[in-house]
């Protein structure tokens, strides 16, 4: 147990860290690509289409080797944190093409600069639909932290692999990794569940 702690803690660590680079940037993306101009928006369009559809192991080892003097556990949570980002972008924009024309008619008819309209109307509203699905990413994010071994970085399975290799006791090692996994994501996913049946009656 205190071995597999130990990983516990640093799959955590990616996981909260990769989830809040991932959150904020990927409402960057999002409200660039729906209120930027054309020659900013296509460039961002297509390095987050880019990034979203290669693997995840391709980029860490590739920034890994082009960062050599970054620790692997920096690089992990950045990559981690920028490649969710372009599937959270996905999501706020879904959330914004929700919000209702009559919002958005308001506050030019209030004469609402852009920056005050996104941050006092839009943006909240986009936030609060959005949460179930984010919720989502933020438990395929933790069950992805193990390709963090690529770079070295010695999270929950790589330990119990560590332990297993050591005490030669692979299964009970494997299993209590599944049950870390299973208590840290089962909650977030209850969670979720009523933040979803609650957003759909409210």
């Amino acid at each position: 147990m205190p071995y597999l702690w130990d990983g516990f803690q640093v799959t955590l660590l990616a996981t909260l860290i990769g989830f809040v680079v991932a959150a904020i940037l990927g409402l960057g993306i999002a409200v660039i690509r729906r209120s930027a101009p054309r020659w900013v928006s296509m460039p961002v369009h297509a390095a987050a289409e880019f990034v979203r559809l290669t693997p995840m192991v391709v980029q860490l080892l590739f920034v890994y080797a082009l960062l050599p003097g970054v620790t692997a556990l920096t690089i992990g949570v950045a990559v981690l944190g920028v490649h969710y980002s372009t599937y959270m972008a996905e999501v706020y924009r879904a959330g914004i093409e929700e919000v209702p024309k009559g919002q958005w008619e308001a506050a030019r008819a209030l004469s609402l600069p852009p920056q005050r309209t996104w941050r006092a109307v839009i943006i909240p509203q986009v936030v609060r639909n959005s949460l179930p699905a984010l919720g989502n990413n933020a438990v395929s994010m933790l069950k992805d932290t193990p390709y963090l071994f690529t770079i070295t970085v010695v999270e929950l399975v790589t330990e119990a692999q560590r332990y297993g290799a050591a005490h030669f006791a692979y299964l009970e090692a494997f299993t209590l990794a599944g049950v870390f996994f299973l208590v840290a994501s089962y909650p977030t996913s209850v969670l979720i569940r009523q933040l979803e049946k609650r957003l759909a009656h409210g």
